[in-house]
């Protein structure tokens, strides 16, 4: 008799005890800078008049971002720890989906540490738990989307309650940044290009056949269709009752207020970049770097000089995999970090800035920590490691410039500042 296959353990309590121990890192003087520093001068305030409903400010973005950091001030108080407590939790919580995430689209215990260890010691992630900015938010979402999809496709008996999650997700991640919407819209094209190549008589009735049988093209187009824009709606509910400047002409005016302050051509900025050198990681930003809370400090996000680059022959590998030996995950990886840069090749963005990079960057890690997995089934096991322990070193070398951390002196910057981009 032939033995039953060997079934992979889940490793979720991994993926929660890296997430938890994330999340305490990036608790650890969560509070400094104690006075707001770089884009908060902007949410801050947008947060307060929420708690208020006096004047509606910062309408360029939408709303549910600036109600997280409303909230954490309305339970926390207006000090540092309720500024930038929900960032840190979404922060912890994006980790831990990037992680279920990887586990449904692979079953391999390898590549979910890989990615959680990547994503956490990619640079990103980790600043942008530690302040508050609108960006955390939709990546939190985003991650928590594709977790859900991702488990509809392994586990279709419980196809119908990860969908809805997922759409209610996407509906948030749009309601966060509009950078989220391109990555809003794709898994409904997904379903209808996976269903129309199936060949099914019955297109829009089928219930037999990718990516989530049991479940209807119609079924899906209300879980990834109409909930998300549903859910994306409710978030502006607050703004229908500000004093000032409130939603007082419908929603559709609204939108057309946004996209104008969103294309309107702003003045050069001596940190702005091009999505070139997001690929290369040579246009960094000082968040911070000044004399505060008794210390010169600094928080400079650049990405993981290893870990960027070496994401980019990766991205190139998962999408040779995706192509010639129809993997899905690689696949799925490669089209999903296309889609979050092609954004910002055709956005009509006078001024564009590294932290637009948040979303691709975590796709090419995640292409990395797929391409390590690869490395590691096929032998090269001491390669795999070492990449991981390398990323955490380098992470270790620049914790001081990520966390805010006192430094020696005002020219301590040069330490990290290893190119132009840099400084």
């Amino acid at each position: 008799m032939s033995r039953a296959p060997e079934q992979p353990r889940d490793p979720i309590a991994w993926c929660a005890a890296l997430a938890v121990g994330f999340w305490l890192l990036a608790l650890w003087n969560l509070a400094i800078p104690s006075a707001p520093y770089f884009d908060e001068v902007h949410y801050l305030p947008a947060a307060r008049e929420l708690l208020e409903l006096g004047n509606f400010t910062n309408r360029e973005h939408p709303m549910f971002g600036k109600e997280m950091i409303a909230l954490g001030i309305a339970i926390f108080g207006d000090n540092p720890w309720g500024w930038r407590l929900f960032s840190s939790l979404a922060g912890a919580l994006a980790l831990f989906a990037i992680m279920r995430a990887a586990w449904f689209a692979t079953l391999s215990r390898f590549a979910v540490v890989a990615a959680g260890t990547l994503v956490a010691t990619g640079f990103h992630l980790f600043i942008h738990s530690r302040i508050a900015m609108l960006d955390i938010f939709m990546v939190c979402a985003i991650a928590l989307a594709y977790w859900q999809l991702a488990a509809a496709m392994r586990e279709p008996e419980t196809g119908r309650r990860s969908l809805a999650l997922a759409g209610i997700a996407l509906g948030l991640a749009m309601g966060a940044k509009w950078n989220a919407v391109p990555l809003a819209m794709a898994p409904g094209i997904a379903f209808l290009v996976l269903r129309w190549f199936a060949g099914r008589r019955r297109l829009f009735l089928s219930r037999r056949g990718m990516p989530v049988p049991g479940m209807t093209l119609v079924e899906a187009f209300l879980w990834l269709g109409i909930l998300p824009l549903f859910v994306y709606w409710l978030t502006f509910w607050p703004a229908y009752s500000f004093q000032v400047d409130g939603i007082n002409e419908g929603i559709a005016a609204h939108h057309r207020l946004m996209l104008d302050l969103q294309t309107q051509v702003l003045q050069s900025h001596p940190y702005e970049s091009t999505w070139p050198e997001w690929m290369l990681n040579l246009r960094a930003i000082w968040y911070l770097y000044e004399n505060v809370d008794g210390a010169q400090r600094g928080v400079l996000l650049v990405g993981n000089p290893l870990t960027m680059l070496l994401g980019l022959p990766a991205l190139v590998w998962c999408a040779m995999r995706g192509i010639s030996q129809k993997s899905p995950a690689h696949g799925a990886i490669a089209v999903l970090y296309a889609v979050s840069l092609g954004l910002w090749l055709v956005a009509e963005k006078s001024t564009q800035f590294y932290y637009h990079y948040f979303l691709p960057s975590t796709f090419l890690l995640i292409a990395l920590a797929l391409t390590l997995d690869d490395l590691w089934r096929a032998g090269w096991k001491k390669v795999s490691g070492a990449v991981l322990v390398l990323s955490a070193l380098f992470f270790g070398f620049f914790y001081e410039i990520l966390a805010a951390e006192p430094l020696a002196g005002p020219d301590s910057f040069a330490t990290w500042a290893w190119i132009d981009g840099w400084k």
